[in-house]
């Protein structure tokens, strides 16, 4: 059963006890306080982090494209010294930081591993520089923070947190009917009021119901309706531009009846929460969020004998989070022996610092030294350039559909040959004293069933880097 530690966290730490009752370990870390981050270096607020993103912005678009309009040389130059001064590639390694301490260092793994299913589901994709400034703190934020709340509260916060309304457009998604929509501006720039609907879509598709809800294109339009309004308040300063917070703003919302699947829904503010409640509590919600657990913890093709508790569970506790979760692992403990899930290469990368308590993430103390006006030193810049040549950058999906799952897609010969590259840096990484055979024995004894032929496969390499690589490319630790 030892590897149920990886199936649903990232292995145990060499001198960790091994849990009696590994069900009692896992459950035990859901509770209903989200525990404090395990770095303790400066963490800054998603708020913060939009300021520099706005300093950004407006420097960029405001002042520097007209002032070097016909300097090419000059406008790249300004504007590499604007990144620097608003930390835009700093503050991504940061955020790694603190995300990949929760799983190498924390004492809540599960908790950890369960918050990264749900960054992913409600994927900010690499978009308008939203991943080198917000797209972490959004994750810790609006995600983490709300993991003891209900779906329908995630899924409200998710769904009106400013980046997921800059992220889908939301902010141009105005009623054809709205009081802007008669603004002079629009007549004199011919830009009409529109509904623009990418959030409605992709809160159907992607974070709720799913196409197998069997929702039509008439129901996309009718949410995007009611989403009419929810955007950046620009009523506070104009020179925040699209960065200020978000607001309901009745200028721009649809008026009238709103009606959605064949149900009428409050006008104006009330609407949206009433309609995200209406999804949360749907059938195929349920079956949904049930099956990419499962997923995500046990096997690429689910059944329905391991969705079916999960659901019940949310069922049972109107979808309480702590309690669907616990379903979830106890699903992924009575299906250990029969499925290994193929490890992403993030997850795999944290398994492999867990699992060795190596020197992964860099020290605290090591960003706490960062001045703006400068890019990351080389110790700073590694999560951000190590993620991105696994492949796997939390915080850079292509799609609003976040990363996969599915094992075919990370089998690759390029991404395999990746993972053989990076053993080798997480070898790098261990501390001098455990670079011995010895350590590698009560590695593999804390972690597999089969400690003696893993070691035995082990042996046949002299050298302890190559019984790192290896052991971290074996069938039993690519699988959990």
């Amino acid at each position: 059963m030892k590897n149920f530690f990886r199936k649903v966290a990232f292995g145990l730490k060499p001198d960790e006890k091994i849990p009696s009752d590994p069900l009692v370990w896992a459950t035990s870390q859901i509770t209903d306080k989200i525990p404090d981050f395990t770095f303790k270096g400066k963490i800054y607020s998603e708020e913060e982090l939009r300021k520099h993103y706005r300093d950004w912005v407006f420097n960029d678009r405001k002042k520097l494209r007209k002032k070097f309009k016909k300097d090419k040389k000059g406008y790249k130059s300004a504007k590499n010294k604007l990144r620097a001064d608003t930390g835009q590639k700093f503050w991504r390694n940061l955020e790694l930081a603190i995300r990949h301490k929760e799983a190498t260092m924390g004492s809540h793994p599960v908790l950890a591993k369960l918050w990264y299913f749900w960054g992913n589901h409600f994927t900010i994709s690499d978009k308008d520089f939203l991943s080198h400034y917000t797209t972490g703190a959004y994750q810790r934020e609006t995600i983490r923070l709300n993991m003891n709340q209900t779906f329908e509260k995630l899924a409200h916060e998710a769904t009106v947190a400013w980046a997921m309304i800059h992220h889908l457009d939301n902010a141009v998604n105005v009623g054809p009917k709205s009081k802007d929509a008669k603004a002079d501006w629009r007549k004199r720039k011919k830009r009409p009021a529109t509904i623009n609907e990418n959030h409605a879509r992709e809160l159907l598709e992607l974070h709720t119901v799913s196409p197998n809800s069997g929702y039509t294109q008439e129901n996309i339009t009718e949410l995007a309706m009611i989403m009419t309004g929810w955007a950046p308040n620009d009523e506070l300063n104009k020179s925040l531009l699209e960065t200020a917070s978000v607001k309901f703003q009745r200028k721009y919302h649809q008026p009238g009846k709103k009606l959605f699947w064949g149900k009428e829904f409050p006008k104006g503010k009330k609407g949206l929460p009433a309609a995200i409640k209406f999804l949360a509590n749907h059938k195929s919600c349920r079956e949904f969020i049930a099956y990419k657990l499962c997923r995500y913890l046990i096997t690429d093709y689910p059944t329905k004998d391991m969705t079916d508790p999960i659901v019940k569970a949310w069922e049972i506790n109107d979808g309480f989070l702590p309690e669907v979760h616990k379903a979830a692992i106890k699903v992924a403990f009575e299906f250990n022996d029969k499925h290994n899930k193929f490890q992403t290469p993030e997850n795999w990368w944290l398994q492999m610092g867990r699992m060795t308590d190596a020197k992964w993430p860099p020290s605290d103390d090591k960003f706490d030294t960062y001045q703006l006006g400068y890019g990351p030193d080389p110790y700073q810049a590694k999560p951000h350039k190590f993620m991105k040549d696994m492949g796997h950058h939390p915080y850079l999906s292509q799609q609003p559909n976040g990363f996969s799952d599915l094992a075919e897609d990370w089998m690759s010969p390029e991404l395999i040959i990746r993972r053989f590259l990076y053993a080798r840096q997480g070898y790098i990484n261990l501390k001098p004293d455990n670079k011995n055979d010895e350590f590698f024995e009560k590695v593999v004894t804390n972690n597999f069933d089969n400690p003696e032929k893993i070691m035995k496969i082990l042996n046949k390499n002299k050298k302890t880097i190559d019984k790192h690589i290896l052991l971290f490319n074996l069938p039993e630790v690519l699988r959990a």
